[in-house]
């Protein structure tokens, strides 16, 4: 048996509810390979599930994402052998580990021009974000695109993307510094949504034709808003709530504000089947390859300090990716 180091939690709360933890790894099961982990992405979702927002059953680990190396393969498994490097966004939780037993068909294999730090701050993101331009709406030359919290982990790709598409985009942020960031990663216009005239701000920045899409991951605070910001027949992807559900309404208002869809799309329903998955990643892949997204890391952590990694998060006293390094 194998001893990895493991976070642990054993009840919800604040940031020192995790417990670093010595534990046995057991060889891997059919069908699994085993991983040495060397990056472990941070996700805001840790927070929310850490603190019992989301609640996970006790006790659980913690984390989605990781890149790591596979050190052993378990009865069945061929596409996968020792030494290879690998990366995976939805093998359950417990990415905050430094070795664990993952399914293989959760895993897929790294190229050579992209590092394992590279893959683990961006990949999650970069999975959601491919889903959002290629299948919810995919985005074509010349089209108006609005994303919501474009200097957010998602935001940003998504920005960069869009416009490496041959999107005009227009981008929000909650304060000038982070329309800054907005405008680095992409963003033609960076309006800020904490002023009252946001949706105004918008609708002049597209001299009236507004968005083809809305990517709105903010949620209570912008939909209302985002419902004006679309043209007729446009459509609003409502992919997160970060400020808080979205409030009731009637379907007949989609109707009244041009005949507009609505989309509630998730990222895992999009990269449940393992060959559909493989080819997604390979899209973000290549795009990492053309420049046309890029992994923007804000601070590391080494695992011993995930307490501190989730403090600096809360506080937003980061900007870009937190990784946690084993």
């Amino acid at each position: 048996m194998t001893s990895a180091r493991v976070v642990e939690l054993t009840e919800f709360g604040g940031p020192e509810v995790m417990r670093l933890v010595n534990a046995g790894l057991p060889a891997p099961a059919a069908g699994q390979v085993q991983l040495r982990q060397t990056a472990i992405g941070f996700n805001y979702i840790d927070v929310y599930q850490r603190s019992g927002k989301y609640p996970l059953p006790s006790p659980t680990g913690l984390g989605h994402e990781a890149a790591g190396v596979v050190e052993a393969v378990g009865e069945g498994v061929t596409a996968l052998r020792e030494g290879d490097r690998v990366v995976y966004m939805h093998a359950g939780i417990g990415a905050y580990a430094s070795r664990r037993n993952v399914p293989a068909d959760k895993l897929v294999k790294l190229p050579d021009s992209i590092d394992d730090l590279t893959a683990a701050a961006i990949f999650f993101k970069a999975m959601t974000a491919q889903y959002l331009v290629r299948k919810t709406h995919p985005v074509q030359a010349g089209d108006v695109v609005l994303v919501h919290a474009a200097a957010g982990g998602v935001g940003q790709i998504l920005s960069s993307w869009a416009k490496a598409l041959g999107a005009t985009v227009i981008g929000t942020a909650g304060s000038a510094e982070k329309c800054e960031v907005a405008r680095a990663a992409g963003c033609d216009v960076a309006i800020n949504y904490s002023q009252a005239d946001w949706v105004e701000q918008v609708i002049a920045a597209t001299d009236g034709r507004k968005a083809r899409v809305v990517y709105d991951s903010v949620g209570k605070h912008t939909f209302m808003g985002s419902l004006d910001c679309a043209a007729p027949f446009g459509l609003v992807a409502l992919y997160g709530a970060a400020s808080g559900p979205v409030p009731a309404f009637e379907p007949e208002l989609l109707s009244k504000k041009g005949c507009l869809f609505l989309t509630r799309p998730s990222v895992f329903p999009h990269n449940a089947d393992p060959q559909t998955f493989r080819a997604n990643a390979a899209d973000v892949f290549q795009a990492i390859g053309q420049g046309a997204i890029r992994a923007a890391i804000g601070a590391r952590f080494p695992l011993e300090q995930v307490a501190e990694a989730h403090r600096a998060a809360e506080a937003r006293a980061t900007t870009g990716a937190i990784l946690l390094l084993p």
